[in-house]
């Protein structure tokens, strides 16, 4: 009769382990399908991108307990998940060149002005190169599917998972309970405190600043693949045409500005003046930075950050007009940004809450862009030889204006200030 031996001790624990791995797996992938679902909200990546998802990590819990974030719903949940997944296109493109100058694309929903930048974006030389990262204020489809259908580099979505769009029915969305106007809180039993003109928050309007500010903690501090990124970072808007000649340009800038203008904080690759083409003259400009086509790198950001009380606590609902006259100033003396004597970007929105052109000079009408692009702005035109050209005594915001208000509301201010610690602190519990 044959024996049967008992097994040993070892090899049960070792059964055990290798069983408990399994399951952990299993579970983490039944949780990735069951959380992206493609019946509602942002459909399922590749399948074989979830591998590398699961070596991600985020601490949600554990910030927002920390930090007392608003609870979040089932979308937001999803988009900060979505906001770990590598970026696509890494098949066409495996490497990134060495000194690659990151481009952030923030957007918000206007897919008739992106089909116009990405179009641009097709066009520029040296693109393949480098990596695009695509900040969404909220999630709509037909942005989500504009960006999906991008080859020309590596792309990367990010979305804001506290964007006024995903709570509907929650702060920092509309909630029930919120003033409305300039209703008083304390006779209308209402939730909310009025900016300096008496007038009570507006999702909409507040979600301009809580998106650009997101978008600059989570692109420098919340991101992995910006983490070892120390050379400037291009940021662009979804209403800004890029020029054939812009990265190379921008490479030249940036190549120049220790030499040219090492007290410069950036490079831009349009003048201040969303009306200016530029002056054509054979020399640099130094001038405020603007808001077309702006670059700097993490020593800046670090400053910046160092300023976020000041940003937050200003009543200004818009994120430009509350860095010239609130957070530059408190540098200590100019801000200069470098630019070439042509533009190698324009502006040309005309609708929703963003300034800039007027009606008759509005640069885009059912799509069709109504500017030329020259020959020269098809290569790069930046001339290392020339001096530069220092812009003083220039008009608009100022140190010392009061803002326009729309950022009155104590809860706005405090998830701005929440923004500024939020990954900060995920790396102190990660190393902890």
């Amino acid at each position: 009769m044959a024996t049967i031996k008992k097994p040993r001790l070892k090899d049960v624990s070792a059964l055990r382990r290798f069983l408990s791995v399994v399951s952990v797996t299993l579970f983490g992938v039944f949780m990735l399908v069951f959380l992206l679902g493609t019946n509602s909200g942002p459909r399922l990546f590749d399948s074989d991108e979830i591998d590398e998802y699961l070596t991600y990590s985020y601490n949600r819990s554990y910030i927002n307990k920390k930090l007392n974030l608003p609870k979040q719903s089932d979308l937001s949940i999803k988009l900060e998940t979505l906001n770990q997944m590598p970026p696509r296109n890494r098949d066409l493109y495996p490497k990134l060149y060495k000194d690659h100058v990151t481009i952030v694309l923030y957007v918000h929903n206007r897919p008739q002005y992106l089909k116009v930048v990405v179009e641009s974006l097709s066009r520029v030389v040296g693109i393949s190169e480098t990596l695009l990262i695509v900040s969404h204020d909220g999630y709509f489809e037909e942005m989500n599917k504009i960006v999906e259908s991008i080859r020309f580099c590596q792309v990367k979505q990010i979305f804001a998972p506290y964007s006024p769009h995903v709570f509907p029915n929650s702060f920092p969305g509309i909630s029930p309970r919120d003033c409305k106007d300039k209703e008083d809180a304390a006779k209308q039993h209402c939730e909310g405190t009025p900016d300096q003109y008496g007038n009570h928050r507006s999702p909409k309007i507040v979600s301009l600043k809580h998106h650009w500010w997101w978008m600059m903690n989570t692109v420098w501090d919340g991101l992995m693949e910006t983490q070892g990124h120390s050379g400037h970072t291009l940021f662009i808007e979804e209403d800004h045409y890029i020029y054939p000649n812009a990265y190379r340009n921008l490479q030249k800038l940036i190549e120049l500005k220790p030499k040219k203008c090492p007290d410069c904080y950036a490079v831009n690759l349009a003048p201040c003046d969303v009306n200016s083409r530029g002056e054509g003259w054979d020399c640099l400009i130094a001038e405020r930075m603007g808001n077309v086509g702006y670059a700097f790198n993490r020593t800046v950001w670090r400053k910046i950050h160092k300023k976020a009380r000041e940003f937050c606590s200003f009543d200004e609902y818009n994120w430009d007009i509350t860095m010239w006259t609130k957070v530059y100033p408190s540098f200590g003396g100019p801000v200069y940004s470098l630019r070439g004597p042509r533009t190698s970007a324009v502006h040309f929105g005309k609708c929703g809450l963003h300034q800039g052109q007027g009606e008759k000079n509005a640069c885009i009408d059912n799509g069709v862009v109504r500017f030329d692009v020259d020959n020269q702005d098809k290569v790069a035109n930046i001339k290392p030889e020339w001096e530069v050209r220092f812009a003083e005594h220039q008009p608009g915001y100022k140190a010392g204006f009061k803002g326009w208000g729309g950022w009155g509301d104590e809860r706005d201010r405090q998830l701005c200030l929440n923004f500024a610690q939020m990954y900060l602190l995920e790396n102190t519990a990660t190393s902890s």
